[in-house]
């Protein structure tokens, strides 16, 4: 992002709906069970006061899908890529089987509508809104649900508003924003999401899923658990989540580009948005090692890349002492 739009980022306050997410529910007496068995996240620590992230993986422990579990009542809601969405669903149905009398629908008439800086969330939920200071924590309004998520890292105020009936007004005191521009603020965040041409292309960490509390490596077995557990405990993660501002350009690079470091591959693009004319930033799964390294993108020569500080830590980028 450059210094331009990351200051106006700063002192943007507004509403985003985000038409390319879809809501689904998940009901019945095996909600819990079949969530477990499922995804990276402990149901158990998914409540009505704490949404968290989660994958769901293949047996290979490739993330095929990235979302959030909110707690509502007895059930869960969760979010999916519009595009994905049916795929995703008659996937998890085929597990869904074995639980008698449990369901899992899409929500037609439900929305998720993004909210950046404190003042949009005030108006949402007045001063109780305030009180969501860390990502994860959830608010309770009406029927529907205030999430605190992720800061950017010029530390913009984020927040999704769940309306599992869609009845909810938008924020009255906020302007409205597009959506691509949320997603910018997803990238300064260092959240990725997936599209076709990423899913099942990285374990959950690689994405960094464990420091954005969407991985529980304590829990129970779930598809694919064998081997995120193995890479986590036998510190075999060799390359994680990246981000990197580029300039010199007039298009973003496409997901699944090539980085390249000394002509090798070090690394793909997951997501990249311009942020203004001629740049942008983007998000990247890269080797730890190429990290001080001169970068490029493959097909896109004059393109600059500098490296960009992520809003959170992770250890794993950090050079070893051995």
């Amino acid at each position: 992002m450059s210094r331009q739009d990351s200051q106006q980022l700063a002192h943007t306050n507004g509403y985003a709906l985000l038409s390319h997410r879809i809501m689904a529910r998940i009901s019945g007496p095996g909600t819990d069970k079949f969530v477990q068995g499922q995804f990276t996240q402990h149901v158990d620590e998914v409540t009505s006061d704490q949404s968290l992230r989660a994958a769901a993986c293949t047996p290979k422990g490739r993330a095929y899908c990235l979302t959030r579990l909110v707690r509502d009542g007895e059930d869960l809601l969760l979010d999916l890529d519009a595009s994905q969405a049916e795929s995703t669903v008659s996937h998890l149905k085929k597990y869904l089987m074995l639980f008698r009398g449990t369901t899992m629908e899409t929500l037609s008439a439900a929305r998720i509508i993004g909210l950046i800086g404190e003042a949009a969330a005030a108006s949402v939920a007045g001063d109780s809104a305030h009180s969501l200071t860390q990502p994860g924590q959830t608010l309770k309004v009406g029927d529907s649900h205030l999430i605190r998520i992720e800061n950017t890292a010029d530390n913009t105020a984020r927040y999704e508003w769940w309306q599992p009936t869609g009845e909810h007004s938008v924020p009255e005191d906020a302007p409205e924003i597009d959506v691509e521009k949320w997603q910018i603020s997803s990238i300064a965040a260092g959240v990725p999401w997936l599209t076709e041409a990423s899913q099942e292309a990285y374990v959950p960490q690689m994405l960094n899923l464990q420091h954005l509390q969407g991985v529980h490596f304590k829990k129970g077995c779930y598809t694919g658990q064998e081997v995120i557990a193995r890479m986590h405990f036998l510190g075999q993660l060799k390359k994680s989540l990246y981000r990197l501002s580029f300039n010199n350009t007039q298009q973003p690079p496409a997901v699944g580009s090539k980085l390249l470091a000394d002509g090798k591959n070090v690394g793909e693009v997951v997501n990249a948005l311009l942020t203004g004319e001629h740049e942008g930033q983007m998000l990247a799964v890269m080797r730890h090692d190429a990290s001080a390294k001169v970068l490029a993108i493959d097909g896109m020569e004059g393109a600059k890349i500098q490296l960009e500080q992520l809003p959170y830590a992770v250890p794993e980028q950090q050079p070893s002492d051995t």
